[in-house]
């Protein structure tokens, strides 16, 4: 049998203790259980590049992995503490957003409200460290065995938070979609799906800049601001050798066009 499955996405960074405790607590609850960290690199409070990467990840892991993703502006508002259930895994965390392009993208079998003390790490959480106190001891809970229903109440998935703009939409001028992610090397992940394409040469409008789609990185000069289709299966933004973010001045949320 294989061991139990955790994997983290935060906005902590790497110079704090904060990934390092909530490991400890989850180890506390079961020695058995392996970590992988996605990335703690998470702009912070940025729940919209947070669910992009949590859905990018999902698909690469075993069926019963729990992903934990603290990545938190509201902690200790009355902002949900959440858990729910997917054929792909377990995902826990805030009701805040996070959770967006998986609801988008994949049916949910069962979502819990996060409301049994005796499930935490401390009947009083802090109000700064719902990851503490809530969220990785449930997480361990379940690859423990624990039932999701033994965790928490039941909630409706229709009625979990939603980011916006996170599709795209038609229109007589063209396909209007978003930035949905910027990502390390500064490349402007937009919200519009490679098959818009349908096999056709196309032209990506953002920040006042006529971009053709091409292939790969190395088809233009270094230098050169470009759109490809990244290995996400959406259009890209980039800058060969450099920074689309910065050339453009783009941030998430932010317009794009298909023409």
């Amino acid at each position: 049998m294989s061991l139990p499955l955790v994997t983290l996405l935060t906005d902590f960074g790497h110079s704090d203790v904060y990934v390092g405790v909530m490991k400890g607590v989850m180890l506390t609850l079961n020695p058995q259980v392996q970590f992988v960290d996605l990335s703690h690199q998470v702009p912070p409070q940025d729940c919209r590049t947070a669910s992009f990467q949590l859905v990018q990840a999902l698909p690469y892991f075993p069926p019963e992995t729990v992903h934990l993703v603290v990545v938190d502006p509201g902690v200790g508002t009355s902002r949900r503490a959440i858990a729910l259930k997917l054929a792909q895994g377990y995902c826990v965390g805030p009701d805040n957003g996070v959770f967006s392009h998986v609801l988008q993208h994949y049916p949910v079998e069962a979502v819990v409200e996060l409301n049994r003390p005796q499930f935490w790490h401390q009947q009083t959480p802090s109000a700064t460290f719902h990851g503490r106190d809530m969220f990785a001891p449930v997480a361990a809970h379940l690859t423990a065995g624990v039932p999701l229903a033994t965790l928490g109440s039941a909630l409706d998935p229709s009625r979990l938070v939603r980011l916006p703009q996170l599709d795209y939409r038609l229109t007589v001028e063209g396909v209007q979609g978003w930035v949905q992610a910027i990502d390390h090397f500064g490349n402007v992940i937009t919200t519009l799906p490679a098959a818009l394409l349908q096999g056709r040469q196309g032209i990506v409008e953002i920040a006042d800049q006529r971009l053709s789609v091409v292939k790969t990185y190395g088809d233009r000069p270094l230098g050169t601001c470009i759109a490809l289709v990244g290995s996400h299966g959406f259009i890209e933004v980039a800058v060969t050798g450099g920074s689309a973010q910065h050339h453009l001045g783009c941030r998430n949320g932010d317009p794009v066009w298909l023409r």
